[in-house]
């Protein structure tokens, strides 16, 4: 029989295979053009989009330049479309740079070019060109406050957006008169093209006031610059989109995991691919449901694993380290405190749960006797925000490196008795 660390670990690649762009192009690929292909793209998987659709574009004879910008470290191999590298979740100089140079491309395109776009989460900070009378430095202090604030990622790229003078279907104005073709690695509750990457492809019609209620809501001070340079970046939204392509998403993902699971006889629930809310909340009422399985057989019987994806948030209290995933899951370690059968793994599908060195944790029933013994006060660690310390202690956590893809958060508690 498997442990249970193997099993968590074999769902979790199954999601994860699920998510990789690679063999994805074939059958949604355009005519090729008279004239040049031009690639654009940003997100965490956008390197790894990029190395695929060389291949697929190839397969049938097309050739194609361009310019992608990930985040460091998750850079790929290309053959004739460049990567760059830049800081993610607050942006850099070098997202700064990118961002310029890939909208300098689009303009460039002709009425006899092909520009195809490929954006995963991540964008919104990576394609960091400032709007009129903005500095980076004014998009790097707002970034940092709404990443405190525990504001969901819809009302963070709203924010983005405003601030912005390429996303919000900036960069598709830009494409004209040439054929645009958006590719897309979906992160964001409901698969939205427009909130994935703050939508530089997708034409929305961005209203300034709202994105400045949301900072007002929480408590975010905005210079008066900042707020003019919003009021006046209003865009129209009638701008063509052109042809758009999902190629992966959250679903997806927890559609191969639900898959490997019944491979491995055990019954699979999905409760959602768009789960969000506080994270230690979210972890509390997973712990519930949890009991409610080994108490009634409700809603599922065991032997069974419970999924989920979507983006939990964390507003930060404590100085500690963490990771929305990590906090999600130490609350509901402790929520079930030495409740037997029962294991579980949350992490976030890029590798990267919040800015640590490791995609999430996972646990089992052994938890908790292992924090006693090593006198370790799970609670206190939970209040800090310093669930990365707690289960790098108890030699919990997993470390993936980049995955190069990114449908946001997977959980999954395995229930066995």
């Amino acid at each position: 029989m498997q442990s249970n660390a193997d099993i968590l670990r074999s769902l979790f690649d199954a999601a994860l295979q699920a998510a990789l762009p690679d063999g994805k192009f074939e059958g949604r690929l355009p005519a090729r053009p008279k004239g040049r292909t031009i690639v654009l793209g940003a997100g965490k998987a956008s390197a790894r989009m990029a190395a695929a659709f060389e291949d697929a574009w190839s397969k049938i004879g097309g050739s194609c330049e361009g310019l992608v910008v990930t985040r460091y470290g998750h850079g790929a191999k290309t053959r004739s479309i460049e990567i760059v590298e830049a800081a993610h979740p607050v942006p850099d100089q070098a997202g700064l740079d990118a961002a310029r140079r890939i909208l300098s491309l689009a303009k460039e395109a002709g009425p006899d070019d092909l520009v195809v776009c490929l954006i995963s989460g991540g964008a919104s900070a990576l394609l960091s060109l400032p709007a009129e009378g903005l500095s980076l430095g004014d998009k790097q202090e707002i970034n940092r406050a709404l990443l405190r604030s525990g504001a969901p990622i819809g009302e963070m790229n709203q924010v983005r957006k405003a601030l912005s003078a390429i996303k919000g279907g900036r960069l598709a104005a830009a494409v004209r008169p040439a054929l645009l073709v958006t590719y897309l690695i979906s992160d964001v509750p409901s698969d939205d093209p427009g909130s994935i990457g703050s939508g530089p492809t997708i034409p929305e019609r961005v209203d300034p006031d709202a994105a400045l209620s949301i900072l007002r809501r929480y408590a975010i001070d905005v210079p008066e610059h900042v707020a003019n340079a919003i009021r006046a970046n209003a865009a129209a939204g009638d701008v063509p989109g052109g042809v758009v392509h999902m190629l992966a998403t959250p679903k997806m993902a927890l559609d191969a995991a639900a898959q490997r699971a019944r491979e491995l006889g055990l019954s699979p629930l999905i409760l959602g691919d768009a789960i969000e809310g506080e994270a230690r909340e979210v972890g509390r009422v997973m712990a519930g449901i949890t009991r409610s399985v080994l108490q009634y057989g409700e809603p599922i019987k065991t032997p069974c694993v419970l999924l989920s994806g979507g983006e939990t948030t964390v507003t930060v209290r404590g100085k500690g380290r963490g990771g929305r995933n990590a906090e999600f899951l130490l609350s509901l370690a402790i929520s079930l405190k030495d409740v037997a059968g029962v294991a579980a793994i949350a992490c976030d599908t890029d590798g990267i749960d919040g800015s640590e060195d490791n995609a999430g944790a996972w646990f089992d029933g052994e938890l908790a006797a292992a924090a006693r013994r090593k006198e370790l006060d799970l609670d206190a660690y939970l209040t800090s925000n310093d669930a990365y310390t707690a289960f790098s202690a108890l030699d919990r956590l997993i470390i993936t490196g980049p995955t190069l893809t990114n449908v946001n958060d997977f959980r999954c508690i395995l229930v066995r008795s």
